[in-house]
């Protein structure tokens, strides 16, 4: 069976650390974000995938291959312009065969592909959308069910009073190829807006799921994201390397401080004495801690160097950052690749840096 991941956006939400890395290929943990989608999928024995790109696609493509390091045949179209979720699909018909699965390239999940298959086969249906509960569904669309799980109707980001269910669509489609009919080609189509109202009534159904799931377009929820990876909230391949301590620490890494689990902590990583790493942090390779320095809830992305006395909490620190001594960087902080922050600042309160800037010596008290 096929699987087609939609990875055309250009990821604004997740900028900084978008505005130099296609957003399939953020790092997260020890691996591009688009990996944890892959091999999901190999866990449900789909082995072929295509992935539909538009900005940056030659970056995803570089990192990625073609699949092989995932088990998996690894293929890509690029839109010619934003055609949106339906007609990314319709861009790649050629490609498709009569059933298979289409996914949004945003979300971090452990649903039970195999399940939502075979109940798909077994009602007949047309198009089968994994559905989620979640706490706060104003930000979504509500999706109704009746008891054979077709369909009703969706409710678009209701208001508090309309919101007489939990559960959203999910981003994980089983379709038929008979639905790209009911796509336009050669322009932008929504499959939300444009495709599931068709399909009201004639073959459209639900697979509600508990499981884990999580749209991590926003640097709050890339942390989150990261958090529950290390902490084992959702399923995924790094559990064996993490074991039951909820830690791995490269065995090439000089640690002369402490580090608390749950965290990783990659290659050439050094933490200097007195420092505190943990818990919830994930250091990337070659990074350094300086002496008495605390980094907690953060990640710590490739050859940052990070001073003495500093105090990184809550926050997000791309690859090759420089951050001088006794400067903290907390409250949802995020720094952009290659930013170098002097001695004695304060990043804090959501504040975003973008690639390449740097601050002086006490510069910023934000």
């Amino acid at each position: 069976m096929q699987a087609v991941i939609l990875v055309g956006g250009e990821g604004t939400r997740l900028r900084p650390l978008t505005s130099t890395v296609p957003k399939p290929v953020v790092p997260l943990v020890d691996r591009p974000f688009i990996a944890y989608m892959l091999e999901w999928l190999r866990q449900h024995g789909i082995e072929d995938v295509i992935m539909s790109c538009g900005f940056l696609a030659s970056g995803v493509r570089n990192v990625l291959g073609d699949g092989s390091a995932f088990g998996i045949r690894l293929r890509f179209v690029e839109e010619p312009d934003p055609r949106g979720t339906a007609g990314a699909l319709k861009f790649a018909e050629s490609m498709l065969d009569e059933r298979f699965l289409m996914l949004n390239g945003d979300v971090l999940t452990d649903i039970d592909l195999t399940a939502q298959i075979a109940q798909h086969e077994a009602t007949g249906a047309r198009a089968t959308l994994a559905l989620v509960p979640v706490e706060d569904p104003t930000a979504y669309g509500l999706v109704h069910l009746r008891e054979d799980r077709s369909v009703v109707d969706f409710v678009e980001k209701p208001s508090s009073d309309q919101i007489d269910t939990n559960l959203i669509s999910a981003g994980a489609y089983v379709l038929e190829r008979e639905v790209l009919e009911l796509v336009p080609p050669d322009r932008n189509v929504s499959i939300e807006r444009e495709v599931w109202p068709l399909l009201i009534g004639n073959g459209l159904y639900g697979y509600p799921s508990e499981s884990y799931w999580m749209d991590i377009g926003t640097p709050a929820r890339y942390l989150q994201g990261t958090f529950d990876i290390i902490e084992g909230n959702v399923h995924t391949a790094l559990a064996e390397r993490l074991g039951k301590g909820y830690l791995a620490i490269a065995p090439d890494c000089r640690i002369d401080g402490r580090v608390i689990p749950p965290a990783v902590v990659q290659r050439g990583v050094t933490v200097a004495a007195d420092a505190h790493v943990g818990s919830l942090v994930v250091l990337g390779q070659g990074v350094t801690v300086g002496a008495g320095s605390t980094v907690e809830r953060s990640v710590v992305l490739s050859g940052a160097d990070i001073g003495a006395g500093c105090t990184l909490r809550d926050c997000i620190v791309a690859a090759g950052c420089r951050i001088g001594d006794g400067t903290h960087i907390t409250g949802g902080a995020v720094l952009g690749e290659g930013v170098t922050v002097g001695a004695q600042n304060i990043v804090t309160h959501g504040a975003r840096i973008f690639p390449g800037v740097t601050l002086p010596d006490g510069a910023l008290r934000f």
